[in-house]
């Protein structure tokens, strides 16, 4: 069966008017191909889309079943143009992004925020996730974006790219009571002789290795006492009294009973938040999603 947009326009046309002459002159044609055409739609359908009398024009019960249809993709006929220059243009279609929790307490809601508002249309995918499974996502193209910790590792650096979104120091997140109540930057050598709570290196191994490097220059070892994947996980242990961790300053948002956040007076390394994507992915969503990004 080989229907044509043309045919259906005709049908509607006669459907509306119920009269060949009117729907003729409506459409600036002539009577005789408009009936020929009619007549060749009835025949690739197999069944009469008309009564036809020298009095009136009346749908059959098959036409009038054809006439919400025939509109219907009529409708969808005239809006492709549209939804394809949307498309092209990066204004529709999707955007899978996945984030680490540093995000959702920083650059993550405004840059939300203005990126819907200029592209309403278009669909976004949000997943927290650790750095690690961000890169093997990645690479597997089942997200186009990730907000992470860098650097990215030797093996993604040849499909990936990768901008610079923020900086920020480590503070420390501490159970409520047990440092002084003057509320000044504290030196990690005065603090009380509790484990470390952190996330496993292989999540993100920079952060890691900042937060340790931060004990090992003050002197001190610090010994681990849990370990956690999510930033949540982490101020909710401490919140619980089950020791103290280094966190970047924006988790300090994340406020939850029980738990203090202090600026430190030793010097901390700067714990950088970037967006990675697939240098080969061509999405015009994700290009639009760059642009803003580089404009804030």
């Amino acid at each position: 069966m080989n229907l044509e947009l043309r045919q259906l326009r005709y049908f509607v046309t006669v459907a509306e008017e119920l009269h060949f002459g009117r729907a003729a002159a409506r459409l600036h044609m002539t009577q005789p191909p408009l009936s020929q055409t009619i007549a060749a739609l009835e025949e690739t359908l197999g069944a009469p889309l008309f009564l036809r009398t020298r009095r009136q024009v009346e749908l059959t019960p098959a036409g009038a079943a054809l006439l919400p249809e025939a509109r219907r993709v009529l409708e969808q006929a005239a809006a492709m143009p549209e939804l394809v220059r949307r498309a092209a243009a990066g204004e529709s279609g999707r955007l899978a992004l996945s984030f680490v929790t540093p995000a959702d307490y920083s650059v993550l809601p405004p840059l939300l925020r203005d990126f819907t508002a200029a592209f309403p249309n278009v669909e976004l995918v949000l997943q927290e996730a650790t750095t690690d499974l961000q890169i093997d996502d990645l690479l597997h193209g089942r997200i186009d974006a990730g907000l992470l910790i860098p650097p990215l590792p030797d093996k993604a650096q040849a499909m990936l790219d990768y901008a610079s979104v923020l900086e920020e120091p480590l503070v420390l997140c501490a159970p409520e009571g047990v440092l002084a109540a003057d509320g000044l930057a504290v030196e990690l050598a005065t603090l009380p002789h509790l484990p470390l709570i952190i996330f496993p290196r292989k999540s993100a191994p920079a952060l890691y290795d900042a937060i340790l490097s931060c004990f090992h220059d003050a002197g001190i070892t610090p010994v681990i006492g849990q370990e956690a994947i999510q930033m949540q996980t982490i101020v909710s242990l401490v919140s619980a009294g089950m020791g103290l961790a280094l966190v970047p300053q924006s988790v300090s948002n994340l406020q939850r009973p029980g738990v203090e956040y202090r600026a430190l007076a030793n010097p901390t390394p700067l714990v950088e938040l970037g967006l990675a994507w697939r240098r080969d992915n061509a999405s015009p969503v994700l290009r639009g999603f760059l642009e803003l990004l580089r404009k804030e």
